[in-house]
C-alpha cells in the first residue's frame, strides 16, 4: 500500500520541472517582445518629435502683430513705422536711480555650485515696480572678475518700500568664487 501512494504522489510532481521549464521560456519571449516595441514606440516618438516646426518665439522675425503695425503705418516714412512698434513693444520702464539695493549677502547652495542672494530692495519712486531685473558680478579672492550671472524677479515692489529676498538662486557661479556685488539692471512700472 505504501508503495502505490509513492508513485501516485512522485507522478503527480513529475511534470512540474517541465511545466516550470515552458513557463520560463515563455515570460522570456513575452519580455523580449514587449522590450521590442517599446524600443519602436521610442524610435518613432524621437522621429515625430524631430520633424515638428520650432517654436515662433525664439525667432528673430516679427511677429503678425509687428506686421500688422507696419502695414497701417503711412507707406512714404518706414523711419515712423517701425518707431511706432518699437514704442508699441516697449513697456513703462523705472526710474532706476530711485531704485536700490540697500544690503546684500550671498552664499553657496546646491553642493557649492550655486550662488544664493540675500538683498534688500528700495524704492522711493511714486509707484509700484515688478520684473526687477539684478546682475551679480562674481570675482576671486585677489578682486579679478570670474562671472556675471542674471536673474529677474517677478515679484513687485510698493511705492516708497523696501522688500527683502533671502536665498535668491542667481544661477551656477565658479568654485574660485569668493565676493559678489549686484547691481540692479532695469525695473518695469507695476
Amino acid at each position: 500500500m505504501n508503495a502505490r501512494l509513492g508513485r501516485i504522489g512522485l507522478g503527480r510532481f513529475a511534470g512540474i520541472g517541465e511545466r516550470l521549464a515552458r513557463t520560463v521560456t515563455i515570460a522570456s519571449v513575452s519580455f523580449g517582445r514587449g522590450l521590442l516595441w517599446l524600443l519602436a514606440a521610442i524610435i518613432v516618438g524621437c522621429g515625430i518629435w524631430l520633424l515638428l516646426p520650432l517654436s515662433k518665439g525664439n525667432s528673430a522675425e516679427p511677429g503678425k502683430s509687428d506686421q500688422a503695425a507696419i502695414e497701417t503705418a503711412p507707406s512714404d516714412d518706414p523711419a515712423a513705422a517701425i518707431s511706432q512698434v518699437s514704442e508699441a513693444q516697449t513697456p513703462a520702464m523705472a526710474e532706476l536711480g530711485r531704485l536700490r539695493i540697500s544690503s546684500q549677502t550671498w552664499r553657496r547652495g546646491g553642493l557649492g555650485s550655486k550662488a544664493l542672494v540675500t538683498f534688500t530692495l528700495r524704492n522711493d519712486n511714486d509707484y509700484a515696480v515688478k520684473d526687477v531685473e539684478i546682475v551679480c558680478a562674481f570675482t576671486r579672492r585677489d578682486g579679478s572678475h570670474l562671472t556675471d550671472r542674471s536673474r529677474v524677479l517677478a515679484d513687485s515692489v510698493s511705492m516708497k518700500s523696501r522688500k527683502t529676498y533671502a536665498h535668491v538662486p542667481i544661477g551656477f557661479v565658479n568654485v574660485n568664487a569668493d565676493q559678489a556685488k549686484c547691481s540692479l539692471v532695469a525695473a518695469r512700472r507695476a
